[in-house]
């Protein structure tokens, strides 16, 4: 966890703060693709009793589901309490269809950093700018932007990809567990309007148990169309819809 804030402060060194930004259900084969973006200023690297209230830390697939329940949370707290500041967006099912996954993956993070910008950040830094300007420029007045990952091209707002992120930078870290459990909220909701899909249990993913209704019942209007057509002719799902799939490797 330390080596986490360790790796922060030290790309951080000399900016005003760092924003990790992640996101959950790439490869699932139903509902959006959801982004998190979190903030932390400067100063939150400075304060130990902060950064071990945020102990245990890690890429989100390598978390308990209770604790990552109990790091969002935390994050939640903490955003209360104006000691970061944390946002999530998504890309929906019909965006993905237009934009494929990866368009739809920039669309999602994209507006995570909208929000920041136009909200209480842009208050924090004045002279920062325009949206643009806020993050990622050169100058030390900008604030960082870490992506987990390969870089966003095209993407407008100028930021640094570090591969296996989620596993090395604390706010990395941090919008990794953000986008998952928010994710995994929606599609406990999403299996309330299709019950016999199971999407409370695998979350979308081509789970054994998925195959096996989607193939029984055909898909809903949640599923993804280019992502289970292979599988409705009889194919193996893809590896990437496998829910510890790591796409940095």
């Amino acid at each position: 966890m330390a080596s986490l804030a360790q790796f922060d402060r030290k790309k951080g060194n000399g900016r005003p703060g760092i924003t990790g930004i992640d996101e959950a259900g790439r490869g699932s084969l139903c509902g959006p693709v959801v982004a998190a973006a979190v903030f932390l200023d400067a100063g939150f690297y400075g304060e130990p009793r902060w950064v071990r209230m945020l102990s245990g830390a890690n890429d989100s697939k390598k978390l308990s589901p209770a604790k990552r329940l109990e790091l969002h949370q935390t994050v939640m707290e903490m955003q209360s309490e104006g000691k970061l500041r944390a946002v999530w967006a998504e890309a929906s099912v019909l965006e993905i269809s237009a934009h494929n996954i990866l368009g739809a993956t920039r669309l999602a993070m994209g507006r995570c950093l909208t929000q920041l910008a136009q909200g209480v950040m842009a208050n924090l830094y004045p002279a920062a700018g325009t949206e643009g300007e806020l993050f990622g420029r050169s100058d030390e007045r900008n604030i960082l932007v870490l992506v987990d990952g390969l870089p966003l091209r095209p993407f407008s707002w100028a930021h640094e990809a570090v591969k296996k992120g989620d596993g090395k930078s604390l706010t990395i870290a941090l919008a990794s567990i953000v986008a998952k459990v928010e994710r995994d909220r929606l599609l406990t909701e999403m299996d309330a309007q299709y019950p016999e899909y199971g999407f409370a249990n695998h979350k979308g993913y081509g789970t054994p148990e998925h195959v096996e209704v989607l193939r029984r019942l055909g898909a809903c209007p949640a599923h993804r169309e280019l992502f289970v057509r292979g599988i409705l002719a009889g194919e193996e799902p893809p590896p990437e819809s496998h829910p510890e799939f790591d796409f940095n490797t």
